[in-house]
């Protein structure tokens, strides 16, 4: 039989190109990374759900996919109550970014409330259900004092500090006149910031902004008509939005994040402590968050 070294070849490269793309898939799927081999112009999907504690996992999918020369657009999903003002402002940061050099368009799930909101701001289109909870722009900071408590059971603290308002907030003393001014100084520059931000990414003269920025809450068409949403509608929706703006012939394909899939006891363990730093973090003292707490 003659031998025909060019096929030979072709079936050799065939077969390191399959052998390529199976290990890609592998460690994708070990690592919970998405791939970008797919052919075809693709939608990715940012999910942001429940209170926002941190922003590590948020901030790095929008990077990956402003990133991704595949993914001509990105849709948001916000369905939280808000959370901490650090988290929310680094979320914001990279949709910033990410709003710079490609369309996003944020859908809003049953709640998108205070820091929920924040992070929708930067957005080119932010379509909302008709009835979702949004707005809540505000700042908020909680105090319990235990004094009374302690005293009850025989308990005393004593406190040595560097300064008359080291211990600004303590559960164990009265908060003073000049406490609270402290803290409602610190309450009004963050505010301010939010209600600027919403001014801008919103294209509002700031005094229409400070007076939707009183705290309270909207529905979807509420917020439609005072200007802080663009449209109403679902997350398909959304991503046909986002196609359009994109400028994708046909129907996209959508990237939505890879789920995790963990060991079933680091699964439990995860868990776990995850519902106990939250659980702190919600009863935290003194700390400032961008939180609707009508769920609480």
């Amino acid at each position: 039989m003659k031998k025909r070294p060019f096929l030979m070849a072709l079936i050799v490269l065939g077969a390191i190109f399959l052998f390529f793309l199976l290990l890609v898939g592998i460690i994708s799927s070990m690592t919970g990374t998405s791939t970008s081999l797919s052919i075809g112009e693709k939608i990715g999907v940012v999910e942001v759900r429940g209170a926002i504690t941190a922003s590590e996992e948020v901030t790095l999918r929008l990077v990956q996919l402003r990133e991704d020369n595949s993914i001509k657009a990105v849709v948001l999903r916000v369905d939280s109550p808000g959370g901490g003002v650090g988290p929310s402002q680094e979320i914001y940061t990279e949709v910033q970014k990410l709003a710079q050099v490609k369309p996003v368009v944020v859908s809003m799930g049953s709640v998108a409330a205070s820091g929920g909101y924040y992070i929708a701001i930067p957005a080119h289109q932010i379509v909302a259900n008709p009835g979702t909870i949004t707005g809540s722009i505000g700042v908020i900071m909680e105090f319990t004092n235990f004094q009374e408590l302690l005293q009850k059971i025989g308990l005393k603290s004593q406190v040595v500090k560097s300064g008359e308002h080291k211990d600004i907030g303590s559960p164990v003393r009265p908060m003073t006149p000049d406490d609270r001014q402290i803290l409602q100084s610190l309450i009004d520059d963050v505010h301010s910031q939010f209600v600027s931000a919403v001014a801008q990414g919103r294209d509002l003269p700031l005094d229409q902004a400070k007076v939707l920025a009183d705290g309270r809450i909207y529905t979807g068409r509420q917020a439609l008509d005072a200007g802080l949403v663009d449209r109403l509608g679902n997350m398909q929706d959304a991503i046909d939005l986002a196609a359009e703006l994109a400028n994708i012939d046909g129907k996209p394909r959508v990237v939505y994040p890879r789920e995790s899939k963990p060991k079933i006891l680091n699964y439990l363990v995860e868990e776990t402590f995850n519902s106990l730093r939250q659980g702190l973090q919600e009863q935290s003292l003194g700390g400032m968050q961008f939180i609707w707490e009508g769920l609480n």
